[in-house]
């Protein structure tokens, strides 16, 4: 599978067609740094001096390696795709070689780092159900009106935290429907090749 990255990705990496491999080599510890700890604008003022650009460019250039190699270590892209994939950009031999040796280097950390960014969002513990029926009132006598309260205990970080919900038995039928052919939906050919890129 080949990354296809867009023109303005391809504009932010052409800085790198104007140094060498050992420049092209620090932009990636500067990178994967980036992923790390976050931006650091001193080292962008510092590497423009050096470089004699501006340190805008120099930030562009960073979070376009940044693109490239998290999107590569997502896709989990081979060494073979990754080379085609930097070959399109038009960089000379020793800095495909730089850039293959980055990413093979920091593949499994910048991975992990991912997955640590990921939300942590309540999932499912346990529920519990009451259905309540008014048969009638003061001002009907022949009333039924169902109405089915649930309580949901949902779990995140080892904490649980209860949500209580209260629908009539229409809605709660749409509901179910609506889930069901989610469900039904993740079988597909197409879902199951998202879901195997996102992991």
């Amino acid at each position: 599978m080949l990354l296809v990255l867009s023109e303005e990705h391809r504009e932010h990496l052409q800085i790198l067609t104007r140094v060498g491999g050992a420049v092209v080599g620090e932009f990636g510890r500067i990178a994967v740094e980036f992923l790390r700890k976050g931006s650091n604008p001193k080292v962008y003022e510092g590497a423009a001096r050096k470089l004699e650009v501006s340190s805008t460019t120099i930030q562009q250039a960073v979070e376009g390696l940044t693109y490239l190699l998290t999107e590569s270590s997502k896709l989990m892209i081979s060494e073979v795709d990754f080379q085609d994939s930097v070959l399109v950009l038009g960089f000379q031999e020793e800095i495909n070689k730089v850039l293959l040796q980055l990413y093979l280097d920091n593949r499994k950390e910048i991975c992990q780092i991912l997955t640590e960014l990921e939300p942590s969002l309540s999932h499912y513990h346990n529920m519990e159900w009451r259905l309540d029926v008014q048969l009638a009132s003061r001002s009907l006598r022949h009333q039924i009106k169902p109405t089915i309260t649930m309580k949901l205990h949902l779990k995140q970080n080892e904490q649980l935290s209860t949500q209580v919900l209260q629908t009539d038995p229409a809605t709660l039928l749409h509901l179910i429907q609506e889930l069901e052919q989610a469900l039904a939906e993740m079988k597909t050919n197409h879902c199951r090749r998202i879901v195997r890129n996102i992991k």
